[in-house]
């Protein structure tokens, strides 16, 4: 595609916020560093550009709801602090650390249980 038939470029004040914040949060980093993080920024931009797009041209299709479906999968939630605490206990029960041989383990699971997500 030619940049005349479908020009993807942000708006020039998009671009001027990304480096503003880039700097703000790296007011010591190079150029090159500051650089990468608009890269990053922008990559970001398109693609939930794509995924938007996506998702409104699927609402049209006879499956209900495949529009959150793909927002859903493309996009998923990371993982609640309750989900990584008790991912962290059962890794260190498979290595067999210490913590494994407290009495205290029911109760640290039961409470970890007890936490929404």
């Amino acid at each position: 595609m030619t940049e005349d038939y479908f020009p993807i470029t942000p708006p020039p004040e998009l671009f001027a916020e990304w480096l503003s914040e880039a700097k703000r949060l790296h007011p010591n980093e190079s150029f090159g560093f500051i650089s990468g993080q608009i890269a990053q920024l922008a990559y970001r931009a398109g693609a939930d550009q794509e995924l938007e797009a996506c998702c409104e041209w699927l609402k049209g299709t006879a499956h209900i709801g495949i529009d959150l479906e793909l927002l859903h999968a493309r996009r998923p939630k990371p993982p609640s602090l309750k989900e990584l605490a008790l991912a962290a206990l059962d890794d260190a029960i498979l290595r067999g650390d210490c913590i494994t041989t407290s009495d205290a383990l029911p109760a640290i699971r039961h409470a970890l249980d007890q936490l929404d997500d």
